[in-house]
């Protein structure tokens, strides 16, 4: 009974557990916590010591007995207890203020395409250990699409590209569930690796994951702009050891991502092949829609109209696209059921 009461003053969640970055969305109020999926962890004491950007900030510049972690590998967990940690912390966040001084909240939570029956349990664990009492899970292409506002229950064929820091997950949808998809482990963290050895090979000096992903956000793109741009970054020269300053151009750096943009590209490519020939006429009418992070790399979406001759869009926000739809499904049981995936979690 007093689980039952704890559960009425608890706030139902939407999570999307992203390996960059993690989004709580608190029912009726909208997006509460946005941070990047990293704890510092005092290994003497096993405690929390900062989470998401506080954490990240740390990385590389702590003593030997503070670790800096990133729990979640490819959208899936490779850290349990830190995750756990990880996720108790931010519900708790959320619940401070409030009557509920032992949450247990409801949740739905956006998972990978593919991911195995381990890794949901996993999923459905380190969140009914953080605190909640009931775990339901969607694969993140139908929680985009929902995002979207798409009408997924529709006979109508839909296409989502969920272009995230670990994975690119590319689905067509059709009444509630996906028809073909196609998963890839190149995504956002795959271009900053990328920039990284660039910098290395072309200039002699190390860069970090920050300075790369700053390279990316600012004058990456997948074709040519108006106008050229260029960036100057400050790396390690990797001949002296001693701070390098160089300047990259948008050029080099298209150069440079253009692998793992084309694999990115011809696996959407495949995924519209091997749709039902039924529902080709619905993907070229409706177009595909891009989300996640990804998708703001700049003209990746008129690369991908171009060579799929498909109209394409990239969604609005579409960082939150995701944790968006894990939101509207709160509200929506009949549609929770229709699209979820895997089983519901709950406290014994």
């Amino acid at each position: 009974m007093a689980r039952g009461w704890f559960g009425g003053l608890s706030k139902d969640i939407g999570i999307d557990l992203g390996t960059s970055n993690s989004i709580f969305y608190v029912r009726d109020k909208g997006i509460a916590i946005n941070e990047p999926t990293v704890a510092a962890v005092n290994t003497r004491t096993e405690a929390l010591v900062a989470v998401g950007t506080d954490a990240k900030r740390m990385m590389g510049k702590t003593p030997a007995h503070i670790t800096v972690v990133e729990p979640m590998v490819a959208g899936v967990i490779s850290d349990f207890e830190v995750a756990e940690k990880f996720i108790k912390h931010c519900i708790e966040k959320i619940h401070r203020g409030t009557f509920a001084f032992a949450p247990r909240p409801r949740t739905i939570v956006s998972v990978p395409l593919e991911i195995t029956e381990v890794e949901r349990k996993a999923v459905i664990d380190a969140v009914t250990r953080a605190g909640a009492r009931e775990v339901r899970l969607v694969t993140a292409p139908l929680a985009a699409a929902i995002g979207a506002r798409l009408a997924v229950q529709e006979s109508y064929g839909r296409m989502v590209v969920e272009i995230g820091g670990g994975t690119t997950s590319i689905a067509v949808i059709s009444l509630s569930g996906i028809v073909e998809s196609t998963m890839l482990k190149t995504a956002g963290n795959v271009l900053d690796a990328t920039i990284q050895a660039f910098a290395r090979d072309a200039f002699n000096v190390g860069i970090g994951r920050k300075a790369a992903e700053e390279i990316k956000i600012k004058i990456g793109s997948a074709m040519p702009g108006e106008e050229p741009s260029e960036l100057s970054v400050k790396g390690r020269n990797m001949l002296t050891g001693l701070p390098k300053e160089f300047t990259v151009t948008d050029g080099a750096v298209r150069e440079a991502i253009k692998r793992p943009v084309r694999a990115i590209v011809d696996a959407i490519r495949t995924t519209v092949e091997n749709a039902p020939s039924e529902l080709i006429a619905d993907l070229y009418e409706s177009g595909i829609l891009l989300s996640g992070g990804g998708a703001l790399l700049r003209g990746l979406d008129a690369l991908v109209a171009k060579e799929l001759t498909m109209p394409v869009r990239v969604v609005d926000d579409p960082l939150t696209t995701v944790v968006r739809g894990t939101g509207l499904l709160l509200d929506d049981d009949s549609l929770l059921a229709s699209v979820e995936s895997g089983s519901t979690g709950s406290l014994a």
